[in-house]
């Protein structure tokens, strides 16, 4: 599985489970899964090694997903890891943004900042669970 973006990959490793978010809604993708493309909406790509139990999300802003020979490949427009994301800062944005969006009546700005107010919530979601420790799957060997 990898996230590339126009300036650098943003992760390239193996995935027993993603979920992403479409243009036409979530989707889970798992090994074996068809050949498929898709167009991706502002959302948190969830990157699930099922074995160690571990999740990883990474912040995805629009983009194609293409299934192709069992390799999912995530050409995003912008991507940011967790530890990329300043929480602080996307915070104060958020907060001026829903500021701007109770003030503003222009229409056009209003969509612009809506957009900008999704992408300020993708980021804080995603830059809180850097690596999420589910559960243990190794067998108890000491029996």
């Amino acid at each position: 599985m990898r996230v590339i973006t126009p300036d650098r990959i943003k992760f390239d490793n193996v995935a027993d489970m993603v979920i992403m978010r479409t243009t036409t809604g979530d989707m889970g993708i798992l090994p074996g899964h068809a050949p498929y493309s898709a167009a991706l909406d502002y959302g948190a790509l969830r990157i699930l090694d099922l074995e160690e139990g571990y999740e990883y999300r990474i912040a995805v802003f629009g983009g194609i997903a293409e299934i192709k020979d069992d390799v999912l490949t995530v050409v995003a427009n912008a991507a940011e890891r967790p530890e990329d994301i300043d929480r602080r800062r996307a915070e104060k944005e958020r907060d001026k943004m829903q500021r701007h969006l109770q003030e503003s009546a222009d229409n056009l700005d209003l969509q612009k900042d809506h957009a900008r107010l999704r992408r300020m919530l993708v980021r804080l979601e995603v830059s809180s669970y850097p690596l999420i420790k589910k559960h243990d799957n190794k067998p108890d060997t000491e029996k």
